[in-house]
């Protein structure tokens, strides 16, 4: 981890998110990179370092002031999934999908979910997560053909989700359905489902080329039972919840995580390049133009990502209407950055690099997942495009 606390754009950050981040990079260091080799190598989620962020009370990162959390935006999530995405990704999306499911309870929260579910997030002993994904849909997060019925004050669940970060690991799950009353076409409903109800299964098991870490399961619900309390919001508030809520915090902890990556990346190859002496002539391959002219590039990738991100964090913090655009494009470049610095560094390093579960090619891995953790980098152009041109998104 190469001047952590040097870097361009760090000037951006509020002196509350500077605090929060050196936090981060401080637990990453000595709690979560340790072990983020095992949860590659293993497949196991990062149960440990989830209770060190707990620990710490990061958990709370986008939990009002008001519950007990630190009631920080866009750009705090980014700097602190940068800071965790730099030791372990899988730890990073886990982390962020707690966060993005934490917002969304908190947008429109009553006083039930505020003491029920924000108050135990913000004193770490309660993990939250986002079950949007369908099969059927794929990633048109914003559609869900999971049912909703009304009975007295109760709710019944019946469907199939997708891709749930923290499958079975997490303590309540926030959950799109078709609103209950009509089933409508694009009239649905966000809920909050919590971990011991009843119909809920997870068939299946996660094992990833990359991201190995983020139990990304698939769940059943055969009638489930939620109180209707669990409701966020009013009947059909969904769509409002996904792209006021949802989709700016979801697309920020993904590009966080992967300008991370990214930054890791470049941090190796950096540290290769400066010390790495042939022996038979004692030449370092520093002095070597080529190579630091590939070293420069690399940086400049990885330095403009961070002032993108961070700049468009905080327009949208701001609420300016110019922050549509970036924060929809955030997550498409920190996808195209990261790959290509990780596939970058992987060349400068030479044979070193190539070997099976180096860290380079753990980096390399976790990368490649941003091109298609929905919305996809292709959707995610389309609609920049729309937004440029003033065109509806749907």
């Amino acid at each position: 981890m190469a001047n952590a606390f040097d870097r361009v754009a760090r000037d951006l950050l509020t002196s509350s998110v500077q605090k929060l981040q050196e936090k981060a990079f401080k637990i990453a260091r000595e709690e979560i990179a340790p072990l983020s080799a095992h949860v590659d190598a293993k497949g196991v989620w990062p149960e440990h370092s989830f209770k060190a962020l707990g620990k710490a009370g990061l958990l709370g990162l986008t939990v009002p002031k008001e519950s007990g959390g630190s009631g920080e935006g866009l750009l705090g999530l980014a700097a602190v999934t940068e800071a965790v995405g730099e030791s372990c990704a899988s730890l990073a999306i886990c982390f962020g999908m707690h966060c993005v499911g934490a917002a969304v309870i908190a947008a429109k929260a009553s006083d039930y979910h505020k003491k029920h579910f924000l108050e135990p997030i913000a004193q770490g002993k309660h993990i939250t997560t986002l079950s949007l994904s369908e099969s059927g849909t794929g990633s048109h997060l914003y559609i869900s053909e999971t049912k909703l019925q009304s009975e007295g004050n109760e709710f019944l669940i019946t469907g199939q989700k997708q891709f749930v970060t923290n499958g079975g690991r997490a303590d309540s799950y926030v959950l799109s359905t078709l609103a209950s009353e009509n089933g409508e076409k694009g009239v649905f409903n966000i809920v909050v489902v919590e971990k011991d109800t009843k119909g809920m299964t997870w068939p299946s098991q996660w094992n990833g080329f990359g991201m190995r870490g983020n139990s990304s399961l698939g769940l059943e619900l055969k009638g489930a039972r939620i109180p209707k309390a669990n409701l966020l919001g009013e009947e059909g508030d969904e769509i409002w919840f996904v792209f006021e809520v949802v989709a700016p915090f979801f697309l920020v902890a993904m590009a966080g995580t992967y300008l991370g990556v990214a930054q890791a990346a470049f941090d190796i190859a950096l540290q290769h390049v400066k010390t790495r002496i042939y022996s038979h002539s004692g030449e370092r391959i520093s002095d070597s133009p080529v190579l630091q002219s590939e070293l420069a590039e690399i940086w400049m990738e990885v330095q403009g990502l961070r002032q993108f991100l961070y700049a468009s964090c905080l327009a949208g913090d701001r609420g300016s209407p110019e922050a549509l655009p970036n924060l929809l494009s955030a997550k498409a470049q920190a996808a195209k950055v990261s790959v290509n610095v990780c596939n970058r560094a992987m060349t400068l390093c030479g044979g070193v690099a190539y070997r099976e579960n180096g860290k380079l090619s753990r980096l390399l891995r976790d990368a490649r997942a941003s091109h298609v953790m929905a919305p996809t980098t292709h959707q995610l152009k389309q609609w920049t495009g729309k937004a440029l041109l003033g065109i509806p998104l749907l």
